[in-house]
């Protein structure tokens, strides 16, 4: 997914540390889908609901919501049909600590992590269609391991480390496109490290 520049808010956290603004945002999936578009790219109601081949009317209520959270925020509107076309971009993302996933309503939890995987799911079928799964530099692995707590504590740190490490890559490479004048592939980075079905 690409990284879209977002700017910094002061916000009103919970004693967690999580904004629960954003924690309200994403409570309902329809919400939390159009903020993860959003963070890619600055989108109208009405192209989100194409898109998502949901009603433009519960689209655009839930956009409101997101802007009266703060959670979006308004880029610009161009006229269609006499009216105006509202685009919107959003400036923060769902993203955790452990510290403050560990203090989210497991609803919301299950939610993300729904929302997440049916994500990579259509995403990898696509690439697998259209052979993004056929460059050299491409990574597929599956390791099953077995931890204690202290492992599945430091192999989780790591792979948290390594996102951001993959986030300032994402950066360096979107300055030299830019300094080239060309534009950076599109390319997916998927973590997870979860329990086994039935500790197989």
């Amino acid at each position: 997914m690409s990284e879209t520049k977002t700017r910094t808010r002061t916000k009103t956290k919970m004693k967690s540390g999580v904004d629960p603004r954003l924690v309200k945002a994403i409570g309902h999936p329809l919400r939390l889908k159009l903020l993860t578009l959003l963070n890619e790219r600055v989108a109208s109601p009405s192209e989100l609901a194409e898109e998502l081949g949901e009603t433009i009317g519960s689209v655009a209520y839930h956009v409101r919501t997101l802007a009266q959270l703060e959670c979006i925020e308004l880029v610009r509107t161009t006229p269609v049909r006499g009216a105006l076309e509202h685009h919107y971009r959003a400036v923060v993302r769902p993203v955790f600590s452990d510290d403050d996933w560990a203090k989210l309503p497991e609803s919301i939890r299950k939610s993300l992590a729904d929302a997440v995987l049916t994500d990579i799911a259509d995403d990898m079928a696509a690439a697998a269609e259209q052979g993004g799964f056929n460059r050299d530099e491409m990574h597929v692995s599956r390791t099953p391991v077995a931890l204690d707590a202290q492992g599945w504590e430091d192999l989780n740190k790591l792979l948290q480390e390594t996102m951001f490490q993959a986030l300032a890559i994402q950066a360096q490479s979107k300055d030299r496109a830019e300094a080239a004048g060309t534009e950076p592939e599109s390319a997916e980075l998927v973590f997870m490290l979860f329990e086994s079905p039935n500790g197989s």
